[in-house]
């Protein structure tokens, strides 16, 4: 079965299968009672083709609107334009604005600089929008509200929810109940006709009451799931962009954007609307998830149009809202996104091949069991010499065979195989996220309970991200700035010329800002990095605003990972020019040839002062603080279209940040150690801080590699085939290190791969893993948009918790599957060898429903939604190569299987004499014996299905109150299906002491299970 799979449904990966994989294992699927139902958690080819068309078009318009605004930019430098003809809506003039939506729509998506000039450029376009460039919209609830009515609202039109009817009339599309259902009418149509009413309709109303039982059961199943998926669809999309309003800088939600807020982006946002760029530095926009270009496109004041749902790869800047929602192209590729759903996890399509054989197997004996039972009707007739005549009893009979057959493929194809991996997996997305782990696609829990490998961050996973300065070494001078004493003898100890550097430096060479709320309250907004150098800078008496205003910003080079540094470029207001430069403190020391002595003097850079340097960063960082240097170079001449210089600079100082290590981290690396997973720490710091951090968290041990990315990176393939096994640390890396690591673990060594990341430059690792795990607090959007799951506390213990989640869900749909096999394989045989050998059928189709319902949505209820439990983290993982149906399942299969048939043909061929059955009713009685049995069977094999290998199978059992509800509705359910719903059921009531050996036989299977647990495999 294993191979079969494997060839046919083998293809689909857990990200990023081709197309071709998802069509073919679609259309080996053959027999499928309710397509609807099957593969409602699917992809929608058709609707991914039709999104890749609307690329496509993106793509040519905006290469033309290009080419045109690049014309229409060459004709307005030399003719002034003429102001614009452009007429006012009367709906939008008389809500006090300028400027329709539309007309907003045309010049951005156009690209059109022609008319953007007619309206008086962005100044003109933000007076028409009754805003500000510095201010923003001035908001009060009124005035947000009519702004919405003429703008519309920065929302996609998604498909309305569907209710429960809506999951009712589903469950009613599938074929083998609908066949049952015509069974039911002509069975009420014979029976009355022939017995009259009420007697007569007793048979049909049984299936059609059957029917819409599992009907209402499954619907109501499938319901509650659709809500969980909506609650995590509305965590997702908990997304919130710096915007100035009301004239100060706030954080509000995406959807809340209108036409004149102005939003603050920077390097791994993503553009929230349609607008246009006010100013900014460097800044190179990624239009690939738009129109599939790859190459980034320069934003600046003569092409100052930014577009929904592109990127920020590089560099910052302010942008004036324009264009919302569905008004963007954006929005109108989202919406029919939406609609192409997530792609099918692995399991899910290896569980729908299985369901397909099943299938197979199940409607080949429902045909032999007909022909069989048919067979055995014509031949009772022919011997009686009533072959020529043919009664209302006759084709009811007829009619009852032809609804076990069509039963068996009910109770055979098991529908709910797929579908108990989304169970399981909504009920385990749910769960985790509130464990702070939001999945954003559904095969990364499956995939992480057989993940081998997890390659983290260092900086706010392992480590809190709570960044203060602790130490400096400014003018050669090492202080203690946690020490109050200490840090005021900074301020006397260093000329004031020095100190205005090291403001200047600190205030305007960062990617951080000091601003007032609305209460006037002094807060710090950047990074963790920049919050504590900015901290530091007040702390020593500086203002942020007045060493910005002396000034002006000529050019900015943000940090990125690549680089590991930041410059800008100032122009003094007494002349000339100054760059500031800070970052990786090795690599920016190493652009320097001087600093400034304790003196306050600018010497060259010798030997001795060097080594002292290098000591300082190396001491620093054996303390496992972050190190960062901070530089300048003062300039004669200078153009914002130059590039700021690498060498010559002078050195300011050397800051230490702590960044202690998050409590309980050691721990979850040691859990991590005992399961079998690997944790690699991949930093972009300092080796010696790295390994500092590693030793602290138990990742680097004795027998471990910590190596830097620059020596990995020239390995040949040989030397890393080697050396990888070994590497736990990885310092200074960039993120095309990061990705080889990823890259040869997945290819060369098998691994099944997690990746942690926060960077915009993180994005292709994170898309390369198995598993990309996002940071949720210091994540950039980018980072996020390439994850499968954010962690929303930015912590590693989450990573361990998402880990165990995914051992159970992968553990609990093999429990559900076992279960299910059992039933199927029990169900067949019994049905198909009593068809052969006595003529009729043990179970009716009334009976064989109900069994159906017990396996299927309520098995999956009850096993698939089993939490996790710590014995999980003890296993080895699965890896890539794990069969999903073990020996260690077919074995409990089987032993179950044969035991169950062995009591069920006990009591077929000995029952009458055991229970010592006679009268009018003995074969009801003893049918309803069988029926009985059969139940209890399953009941307590669904208990024994909780452990595949333990026999204590009762351990946290009183925990898990699903699971307990299950068992006891299906048992109460039972008794009123055997003692007062027999005529639809065709049942009797039966007597005490055969109740207690009915459930006896079905308690018997858990000695039995725990016996067969004992066979090795």
């Amino acid at each position: 079965m294993e191979s079969y799979l494997n060839e046919n449904f083998g293809g689909v990966r857990s990200k990023n299968s081709s197309e071709e994989a998802l069509r073919r294992w679609r259309r080996v699927c053959g027999i499928v009672k309710n397509r609807k139902r099957r593969f409602r958690f699917t992809a929608n080819l058709s609707k991914r083709s039709e999104a890749e068309a609307m690329r496509r078009t993106n793509h040519e318009k905006l290469r033309v609107a290009v080419l045109v605004s690049k014309a229409a930019l060459q004709f307005i430098h030399a003719v002034t334009p003429a102001p614009s003809e452009y007429t006012i809506p009367s709906e939008v003039k008389n809500a006090g604005f300028g400027i329709c939506a539309d007309e907003l729509g045309s010049i951005v998506e156009g690209h059109d600089i022609k008319k953007l000039k007619g309206h008086g450029g962005i100044e003109g376009i933000a007076n028409m929008l009754n805003a500000s460039i510095t201010d923003g919209i001035n908001a009060t609830s009124d005035t947000l509200k009519v702004r919405q009515d003429i703008y519309g609202l920065n929302r996609f039109t998604e498909s309305p929810p569907r209710g429960f009817w809506g999951f009712v009339w589903e469950a009613l599309q599938d074929m083998t109940l609908i066949i049952l259902g015509i069974c039911a009418i002509m069975s009420l149509l014979v029976g009355i006709t022939m017995e009259g009413w009420p007697t007569g309709a007793q048979d049909g109303l049984g299936i059609v009451a059957s029917i819409l039982l599992v009907v209402f059961v499954t619907a109501t199943s499938d319901y509650r799931q659709s809500l969980q998926f909506k609650d995590l669809d509305r965590e997702k999309k908990k997304i919130s962009v710096q915007v100035t309003r009301n004239g100060y800088r706030q954080k509000i939600s995406i959807y809340a954007l209108l036409p004149g807020d102005i939003v603050h982006l920077s390097i791994g946002d993503q553009v929230p609307a349609d607008g246009l760029f006010i100013s900014g530095f460097s800044l190179l926009i990624d239009e690939s998830s738009l129109t599939g270009e790859s190459e980034p496109i320069t934003i600046n004041s003569d092409y100052p149009f930014l577009l929904s749902g592109t990127k920020v790869q590089d560099g910052s800047c302010k942008m004036l809202v324009t264009t919302v929602g569905m008004r963007t192209q954006w929005g109108k590729l989202m919406a029919t996104l939406s609609e192409g759903g997530d792609d099918e996890t692995p399991l899910q399509v290896k569980l729908n091949g299985v369901a397909t054989i099943i299938g197979k197997i199940g409607l080949f004996f429902a045909v032999v069991t007909f022909a069989v039972l048919t067979q055995g009707l014509f031949n009772r007739k022919l011997q009686e010499g009533t072959h020529l005549n043919w009664s209302g009893d006759d084709a009811l009979e007829l009619l009852e065979y032809f609804a076990v057959a069509v039963t068996i493929v009910v109770v055979a194809v098991p529908e709910g195989l797929p579908l108990a991996v989304t169970l399981s997996l909504a009920f385990a997305m749910k769960k985790m996220m509130n464990d702070k782990a939001l999945v954003r696609h559904l095969a990364a829990c499956e995939t992480m309970g057989s993940g081998t490998c997890i390659c983290s961050d260092k900086t706010g996973t392992l480590t809190t991200n709570h960044m203060t300065v602790i130490k400096s070494c400014i003018c050669g001078n090492i202080k203690e700035v946690s020490n109050s004493h200490e840090k005021e003898s900074i301020c006397t100890e260093i000329s004031d010329s020095v100190l205005k550097i090291l403001f200047q430096s600190i205030f305007n060479n960062t990617g951080g800002e000091v601003v007032r709320d609305k209460d006037g309250k002094v807060e710090i907004l950047g990074t963790p990095t920049e919050t504590a150098l900015l901290e530091f800078g007040l702390s020593l008496g500086g203002d942020f605003q007045l060493v910005r205003k002396e000034c002006k910003l000529i050019k900015v080079e943000p940090f990125n990972s690549a680089k590991k540094r930041m410059g800008v470029v100032l122009h003094l207001p007494w002349g000339g020019f100054r760059a500031h430069c800070k970052g990786a403190s090795e690599i920016v020391l190493a652009s320097c040839d001087k600093y400034i002595d304790s003196t306050g003097k600018v010497v060259p850079l010798d030997e001795t002062s060097t080594n002292h340097l290098n000591n300082t960063i190396e001491r620093f960082a054996s303390e496992a603080l972050r190190t960062l240097c901070l530089a300048y170079l003062e300039l004669d001449d200078f153009s914002s279209d130059s590039q700021i210089p690498t060498t010559g600079y002078t050195c300011i100082g050397i800051v230490g940040i702590k960044d202690p290590v998050r409590p309980g981290v050691k721990e979850s690396v040691e859990i991590c150690r005992r399961a079998g997973i690997t944790v690699r720490m991949v930093t972009g710091d300092n080796i010696t801080t790295a390994k500092a951090i590693a030793r602290e968290c138990g990742i680097l041990t004795d027998d471990g590699v910590a190596i830097e990315g620059p020596q990995f990176r020239e390995k040949s393939l040989e030397e890393m085939t080697e050396l990888i096994p070994k590497i736990q640390v990885m310092a200074r890396s960039s993120p095309l290190d990061k990705h080889t690591l990823v890259t040869k673990l997945r290819t060369l060594f098998g691994e099944v791969v997690a990746v942690t990341g926060d960077g915009t430059n993180d994005a292709p690792a994170l898309h390369e893993a198995d598993i990309g795990l996002a940071m949720g607090i210091s994540g950039t959007e980018v980072a996020k948009e390439s994850a499968d799951v954010i962690i929303l506390d930015d912590n590693f213990s989450t990573i361990v918790t998402v880990a165990k989640w995914g051992r159970s869900v992968y553990v609990n749909i093999q429990k559900f599957v076992q279960f299910q096999l059992t039933v199927n394989v029990v169900a067949l045989v019994v049905n198909f060898s009593s068809a052969c050998l006595t003529g009729n059928a043990p179970l009716t189709a009334v009976q064989l429903l109900w069994v159906n319902m017990i396996m299927d949505t309520l098995g999956a209820l009850a096993l698939a939604t089993e939490p996790p439990n710590d014995e999980l983290m003890k296993q080895a993982p699965v890896g890539r190569k794990g069969n999903f149906i073990s020996n260690i399942m077919w074995r409990n299969v089987l032993g179950q299987a044969i035991y169950q048939f062995i009591i069920i043909w006990c009591l077929q061929a000995r029952g009458r004499k055991l229970f010592q059955l006679d009268g009018p009713d003995r074969d009801l009685t003893l049918n309803t014996l069988i029926f009985n049995s059969f139940v209890f069977c399953q009941i307590f094999n669904e208990i024994n299905s909780r452990e595949m290998e333990k026999i204590n199978v009762f351990k946290g059992i009183l925990g898990n109150y699903v699971f307990l509800g299950v068992l006891l509705c299906t048992v109460i359910f039972q008794i009123i299906i055997i003692e007062y719903l027999g005529t639809f059921a065709n049942t009797i009531p039966l007597t005490l002491p055969q109740w207690i050996m009915c459930i006896l036989f079905g308690f018997l299977g858990m000695p039995i299970a725990a016996l067969i647990k004992m066979l090795p495999v």
